[in-house]
């Protein structure tokens, strides 16, 4: 499953957590110039923009949301420092919370893959109002895998859980996400929740909460 508009508002994303990033980078850059994991991030926005400050650069992508993994990786770290403040907690629809628990108990392998880092995903859901779900998840994987666009991403996460793509059901609210994971075989359904203004697909199942995803319901 996707978090951003599927189990998690798109709201939250934006208005919170990149918010949150966005007041907090240059300080961030400062106080950590020494170590050695920001800096490898660093030295990848440079080669993307050799001749612009690596601030000004991470700025401007946060403002065309983009999914590069060095912005990923670093928004992570200044959501690490904020969730352990207390400044943050995991934005998860509760009734995205209560099919986790239930699949769950019932057997199914749950899976995340967003663009959002791995870290930034498993403390989201560590930090969730119904308490820690990590335990929930097999596996998190993020843009490192590829494009969640990219029908060839998806067979390598068909690879990754040993799995058949048959077998996999993919939960997104963005169509052009489905449309590549339906590509590579997988079962697909839409998350349209209308309070993040999600137009619904006509390619793909629909389900307005996990409550109503029919494939695995009962």
């Amino acid at each position: 499953m996707d978090i951003e508009g599927t189990t998690t508002s798109i709201a939250f994303v934006h208005e919170t957590l990149t918010a949150y990033a966005r007041a907090r980078m240059a300080a961030f850059l400062a106080d950590n110039a020494g170590d050695d994991a920001v800096a490898h991030e660093l030295a990848e926005i440079r080669r993307m923009e050799p001749d612009v400050p690596e601030l000004a650069t991470l700025l401007a992508l946060m403002d065309r949301n983009s999914t590069l993994t060095p912005l990923k990786t670093l928004q992570g770290m200044i959501w690490r420092a904020g969730y352990a403040a207390g400044d943050l907690h995991g934005g998860i629809y509760p009734d995205a919370a209560s099919a986790l628990r239930r699949w769950s108990t019932m057997g199914l392998r749950l899976y995340v893959y967003s663009s959002g880092s791995v870290e930034a995903q498993k403390l989201m859901f560590k930090h969730s109002a119904a308490g820690d779900l990590v335990p929930l998840f097999s596996a998190f994987f993020d843009t490192g895998v590829g494009s969640k666009r990219e029908p060839e991403s998806y067979g390598r996460l068909a690879l990754g859980m040993h799995l058949p793509p048959n077998e996999m059901l993919f939960l997104s609210a963005v169509e052009k996400e489905l449309d590549a994971a339906a590509t590579a075989g997988f079962r697909t359904c839409q998350l349209v929740r209308e309070s993040d203004g999600t137009i619904a697909s006509d390619r793909h199942d629909t389900a307005r909460n996990f409550a109503e995803i029919r494939a695995i319901s009962t």
